[in-house]
């Protein structure tokens, strides 16, 4: 099946079926919002375009308040579907969707930090930065910050990427644990780094989607812009030191692979192709990492993807949910994270499916098409 009609059959699935996702306004709303916009991007389709429109709009009354989003929770999760209302002023001109971003960037303002200057993944998360926040923020204060011309936001932009960099990566191996907490006072935290104990896979998915995704906002002149590439070169030397060299995959736990329970898990698997396929076609990351995005898209052809009765593509092996802290208590332990549900078709995985075959076929040649793998 050629690539570009199976992408095409992954927007119909995801288009066309029932989720919890889109009844309210949550980050993973936004992240299939955002893999149909690249779809749109390939195809010019107005279907896809009137998807996203009509979807969004249910949540944007006449005067750009957002339906269902309380600011005062100050969580960075919040913040993801913004992305999509930049999207739709940048197409429509309609300042409800302007209006609605502003709401958002609004909160950006009043987010708590830590000591510095970091920002507090939630309010009920004192002190803790977590990979997935910058994911969640920062591509959409990114792209705001570009549309406003307000440059000196990039600073701090650059300022949470840096940070967390900094403060969760391991100099041996150099992936990234899940989280970290300043104040080193949760009982998932380290007493000397406060980081997290594991490095799980999404979370490094996350970071890995919002590096590339930044850096299509981020100032060419900007002094930390090299930065940010560097931090994703070595990200990506990490990131496929752990791939899995038989099934082309990566694990729930990244660096346990040969550990009982642990198992190949298909939303940090099309994350990381995503960013690897993308930081190589806008020229972050050198073309030495083609064969990996190749053996990546061929494993989750072969793992993780079923071709159902009814013309639906199903994505298998996604991991539920995974967090830290919380009632009931999350200790961020190799158990833990292995004991959460495994599903299908989750939006946290079938959004990054979406977006990592669309970025496959824009580096075209790069990687050609070799026949029917499915």
């Amino acid at each position: 099946m050629d690539n570009s009609v199976l992408l095409k059959k992954m927007a119909f699935s995801a288009m066309n079926r029932q989720s919890k996702y889109m009844e309210k306004w949550c980050y993973e709303f936004g992240l299939i919002l955002k893999s149909i916009e690249s779809v749109w991007q390939q195809t010019e389709e107005d279907i896809y375009f009137r998807y996203i429109k009509d979807n969004m709009d249910r949540f944007i009354d006449a005067g750009g308040s957002i339906s269902g989003y309380d600011a005062s929770e100050l969580n960075l999760d919040h913040i993801n579907p913004g992305k999509t209302l930049l999207f739709l002023y940048r197409f429509t001109g309609d300042e409800r969707y302007m209006k609605a971003a502003s709401v958002l960037r609004n909160q950006i303002y009043l987010q708590p930090r830590n000591l510095q200057r970091g920002f507090w993944h939630k309010k009920i998360y004192p002190h803790q930065m977590w990979l997935d926040g910058i994911y969640m923020c920062s591509p959409f204060y990114a792209q705001y910050a570009s549309m406003m011309n307000t440059l000196k936001d990039f600073d701090d932009i650059a300022l949470q990427v840096i940070l967390i960099n900094e403060q969760t990566r391991d100099p041996k191996t150099g992936l990234l644990y899940h989280a970290w907490d300043e104040s080193k006072g949760m009982k998932w935290s380290d007493d000397i780094t406060g980081c997290s104990p594991h490095f799980w896979g999404r979370a490094m998915g996350w970071y890995s989607m919002a590096l590339v995704d930044i850096l299509d906002f981020f100032p060419e002149n900007h002094k930390k812009r090299s930065t940010i590439i560097a931090i994703l070169c070595d990200l990506a030397e990490a990131i496929v030191s752990v791939q899995d060299s038989s099934l082309g995959v990566w694990y729930q736990v990244l660096d346990k692979a040969d550990e009982a329970g642990n198992y190949p898990e298909s939303s940090a698997s099309c994350m990381f192709t995503y960013a690897l396929a993308k930081g190589i076609r806008m020229g972050y990351l050198d073309d030495k990492y083609i064969p990996h995005i190749r053996k990546a898209f061929d494993g989750i052809l072969e793992h993780f993807i079923d071709f159902t009765t009814d013309g639906f593509v199903d994505l298998k092996n996604v991991c539920s949910v995974a967090g830290l802290g919380g009632n009931p208590y999350r200790d961020g332990s190799f158990s833990y994270y292995i004991s959460e549900p495994v599903v299908t078709n989750d939006y946290k995985g079938y959004g990054p499916l979406i977006l990592a075959v669309a970025e496959i076929i824009r580096l075209g040649d790069k990687i050609p098409y070799e026949g029917d793998k499915i």
